[in-house]
């Protein structure tokens, strides 16, 4: 593997990124932007029917962001004419043919121009649509690998998978590819055509009986869950991820691709500022409803390792990725995470979580500081729900006895709870595969790739992505938490 200089590399190229607006894709913007102005084009697919609309959600969900204050101080006045030099907006969706670009001149500068494709459109939803996920993370993927193939000189494409496409896999989970068809728990038959019409058979089942829209989005989430599990997978996002992989094996012919497959993404660990974060994924949401005083209690085994990476690492994996592949057919499948090299254990994180909100407490709507304390752990599925019998069905059971004695007096109130209850069993039910996750994940051919960047002289001080150098500690307790909850107080 024989590279140089990443930021030559990236002088005068032209680069599509799919999934413009998502987390990712911001930060790999940015960077980009800010470390290489001198890049010939970004094209930029995002989901929006005409040019006026993508205008719209560009401005909106992507350059009107903070994480974009490093670059407007660095350009000043200069900002929107870079930005406008450099970045085409491409109005499309990757579920279509042709990425759904419609401007027949706009598509065949494209054809003409890509010299680099980078695939981060997805739908990271656990219970998503069994439609949707499959249209975006498999036949999406699909249809990316077709559109690379029209590109005359496109000399690399990234795919940016997961990790957790290996399922509730143990043990040491290492860098290697998925087969067409291969399955986790060895049930053979899984195609994805036959996939396709599974679903359209189903809506069109449902669309005869006049189901009503979410009663069409109810069965098919339970559709996805099901035909993942029928295969090994825990859930519709990782199935349709692998399937996706899958695809761009099958696919790929002479074109040179890297599969990259990222842990748990956090917010940035130092560019283009540290804890720049968008949205509140899984861990988030744990730390922000401990810190609000609801989460009294913690599902998982505290002894297990939890594999996070900052986002501004996995996007410098994702340039540096690419600069390495150049022109070199084949397929590789890369980790991103850091459960073997700097593995983190939960009981830290519910450590990290006590330390900060104990110095920092939440304020409450009231204007009154949250007291937090230690958390009450539950170490298996089984003691969760003695707990949840205890606390919650019993009470349950206490109103719907009252609700037959007074003429439904306490009805709302029963359904209201039980509505609650439902919805945390099912969310438990979704998370429980990474609560109690017993694999960590291997990364030689990342390590490899660190090394023969570094040998070759690449700006590894500006493209970092080893997280042995992150201290957790200080990361969560000064960086991340803090982030979450400066994102969910604006």
């Amino acid at each position: 593997m024989e590279m140089g200089s990443v930021i030559q590399f990236l002088e005068k190229k032209t680069i599509l990124v799919t999934g413009a607006t998502g987390f990712l894709a911001k930060i790999f913007l940015e960077k980009i932007l800010r470390v290489q102005p001198n890049v010939k084009k970004l094209f930029l697919l995002l989901r929006a029917p005409d040019a006026k609309a993508a205008t719209h959600r560009f401005r909106d969900e992507v350059i009107g962001k903070d994480l974009f204050r490093v670059l407007k101080e660095k350009c000043g006045s200069d900002f929107n004419a870079l930005v406008s030099e450099k970045v085409t907006l491409v109005p499309g969706d990757i579920i279509y043919d042709d990425l759904g670009v419609k401007d027949s001149n706009l598509k065949r500068q494209m054809f003409d121009q890509i010299d680099a494709i980078v695939n981060l459109a997805a739908t990271t939803k656990f219970d998503e649509r069994y439609d949707v996920a499959l249209g975006i993370n498999a036949l999406g993927a699909k249809n990316v690998i077709n559109f690379a193939k029209e590109c005359r000189k496109v000399q690399v494409l990234v795919h940016v998978s997961t990790a957790y496409v290996c399922g509730e896999r143990g043990g040491l989970i290492q860098e290697k590819p998925y087969q067409m068809g291969e399955t986790l728990n060895g049930v053979a038959g899984l195609d994805v055509d036959a996939e396709k019409k599974v679903v359209e058979e189903k809506l069109n089942e449902l669309r005869a009986g006049r189901a009503t829209e979410e009663a069409i989005t109810s069965a098919m989430k339970e559709l996805g869950i099901q035909r993942a599990t029928r295969y090994g997978w825990p859930n519709t996002y990782v199935f349709t991820k692998a399937m996706g992989e899958m695809l761009v094996g099958q696919l790929k012919e002479d074109l040179p691709v890297v599969t990259l497959r990222p842990t748990i993404i956090t917010s940035t660990y130092k560019e283009p500022f540290p804890g720049w974060v968008e949205g509140v994924r899984t861990i988030d949401s744990l730390a922000v409803g401990y810190g609000k005083g609801k989460l009294t209690c913690f599902l998982g085994d505290v002894k297990g390792i939890i594999d996070v990476i900052p986002a501004d690492m996995v996007v410098n994996s994702i340039i540096v990725a690419m600069a390495a592949h150049v022109n070199q057919p084949g397929e590789v499948i890369y980790q991103m995470g850091s459960s073997v090299r700097n593995p983190l254990k939960y009981s830290s994180l519910k450590d990290y979580g006590l330390k900060y909100f104990t110095e920092h407490p939440w304020i409450n709507k009231d204007g009154k500081p949250v007291i937090v304390g230690p958390v009450k752990v539950l170490g298996s599925m089984a003691s969760f729900r003695r707990y949840m019998a205890l606390r919650y069905l019993l009470l349950l059971k206490g109103l719907e006895l009252a609700n037959a004695a007074f003429c439904k007096y306490f009805q709302g109130t029963y359904l209201d709870l039980n509505r609650k209850i439902k919805f945390v069993m099912r969310l438990i039910e979704l998370y429980r595969p990474y609560l109690f996750f017993k694999g960590v994940f291997d990364d030689m051919n990342l390590e490899k790739l660190r090394i023969a960047a570094r040998e070759s002289g690449a700006e590894m001080d500006m493209f970092y992505f080893d997280p042995k150098c992150i201290n957790w500690d200080d990361y969560f307790t000064n960086i991340h938490i803090p982030g979450v909850v400066k994102y969910v107080f604006k």
